[in-house]
């Protein structure tokens, strides 16, 4: 007999909470019910709107009107708000499919539970249920709907407007309207010279630059923390605090006083220089040395991270190894190529991969220091030093190309997310979790 819970799956489906009621939990099912009441007076309310909203982006802009002979702006549509709350009501609307599927699901359960002779619990044993059995996934329904709305929301808000000809001047809500145009931005970031000689410049630059920042950075912490931790090393202690000191100061103030200390004017270096008999360096005003400058400054900031990542490796590899291969007769260089490397690329793999995405969007490293200068004149609004994440940044804030700036956003986001899991998957210490347990 499949009688109580087609039955009250039937009853759910029709409306939220009733299956609920005939399987004689009350309270749940009210609950249920209050939940869809709520859910039908917001929608009936917002939900033809939403789908106008997002269908059209409005279809009033501002106008002048004359009221008794004087002219008055009469406010139009805001093609980015009628967006924004389009997108709101359309999570919303999804929750709610997703609470009336739990409803549909819970009431067959029970109704099954019914079926083979059980009694339906009671809203106290269902809380203790919870409580004891479904904690966790209880708990992380609130942290969840958080990220849906804080991070989910927005990324999807920005894939949009990619698709959008959201853009000064002539694009610009509320006096204009804002239309969808699908996949020219991308074409012309991609295809069209004035913007695709400076993308692919950047692009190029930004590749370079995660791949020098991230090797230098960690092979030079790799390096550190040997040294410190060889036998002879007296005021091992003393090191590491000292070593730490970069690390601990906010990376805002160094690349600022880095900023100052390059400068090609006045900066104590080329003084110093200078002193020396030697001739200043134009460390921030020329393309080339402008991207020594940056590697130079970000190894200053990054070595620390990676020396105490190494450090804490250093102090899990047994001994009893290296041991064994000073009985082979296997020199120093031997055992650092052997063992040492390999267990420390083995446990800070993941954290490499990191790196090297983190760098990618390596934001303070370059406006803090450069600004992105040096002036490219072959560039659109970047500069020699600029990364994507920088040039989106200048696209966005300074001259309100709202729709490029989403197009390379999602571009970054494709390299970086593609780069990450495809090592990710590849890396021994994903597919070798035991070696050193």
């Amino acid at each position: 007999m499949q009688r109580h819970r087609t039955r009250a799956a039937i009853l759910s489906t029709v409306f939220m909470g009733l299956g609920q009621i005939y399987n004689r939990q009350f309270i749940k099912g009210l609950i249920f019910l209050a939940v869809e009441a709520l859910g039908l007076i917001y929608f009936i309310n917002n939900l033809g709107r939403a789908f106008w909203g997002i269908t059209t982006l409005g279809d009033t802009p501002n106008r002048l009107e004359k009221v008794n002979g004087i002219a008055k702006m009469v406010a139009g549509d805001h093609s980015i708000f009628i967006m924004i709350e389009s997108l709101i009501t359309l999570l919303f609307f999804i929750i709610i499919l997703c609470a009336w599927f739990i409803n549909i699901r819970d009431a067959y359960k029970i109704g099954a539970a019914r079926d083979a002779g059980l009694e339906s619990n009671t809203f106290k044993q269902t809380v203790r249920y919870i409580l004891d059995y479904k904690f966790a996934q209880t708990f992380l329904i609130l942290p969840s709907v958080g990220i849906l709305f804080f991070t989910i929301m927005p990324i999807i808000f920005m894939i949009m407007l990619a698709f959008t000809n959201f853009a000064a001047p002539d694009h610009i809500p509320p006096a204009k309207l804002v239309d969808w145009v699908g996949f020219e931005t991308f074409r012309n970031l991609l295809f069209l010279k004035t913007w695709s000689q400076t993308f692919y410049g950047v692009l190029t630059w930004t590749i370079v630059w995660a791949v020098l920042s991230t090797v230098t950075t960690y092979f030079g912490g790799v390096l550190v923390a040997l040294l410190v931790n060889q036998k002879g090393i007296r005021f091992k202690g003393f090191w590491r605090v000292i070593l730490i000191v970069p690390y601990a100061v906010p990376q805002m103030i160094s690349l600022l006083l880095m900023r100052n200390l390059f400068n090609g004017q006045f900066g104590p270096i080329n003084q110093y220089l200078g002193y020396f008999g030697l001739g200043g360096l134009p460390w921030l005003t020329d393309p080339f040395w402008a991207k020594v400058t940056v590697i130079l400054v970000n190894m200053w900031v990054g070595i620390p991270v990676s020396m105490l990542l190494v450090m804490g490796v250093l102090t899990t590899i047994p001994r009893d190894m290296y041991e064994a291969a000073e009985v082979d007769g296997a020199t120093n260089y031997q055992k650092f190529r052997i063992i040492t490397l390999p267990m420390i690329l083995f446990s800070t793999a993941p954290t490499l991969i990191m790196q090297f995405a983190g760098n990618i969007n390596n934001f303070n490293a370059i406006y803090l220091l450069t600004g992105g200068a040096p002036v490219n004149g072959n560039y659109q609004y970047a500069g020699s030093t600029d990364l994507l994440v920088t040039w989106l940044y200048k696209l966005t804030a300074d001259q309100n190309k709202n729709n490029m700036a989403s197009a390379i956003g999602i571009i970054i986001f494709i390299i970086v997310a593609g780069f990450s899991l495809y090592n990710y998957r590849r890396t021994k210490s994903f597919k070798e979790e035991d070696m050193i347990q």
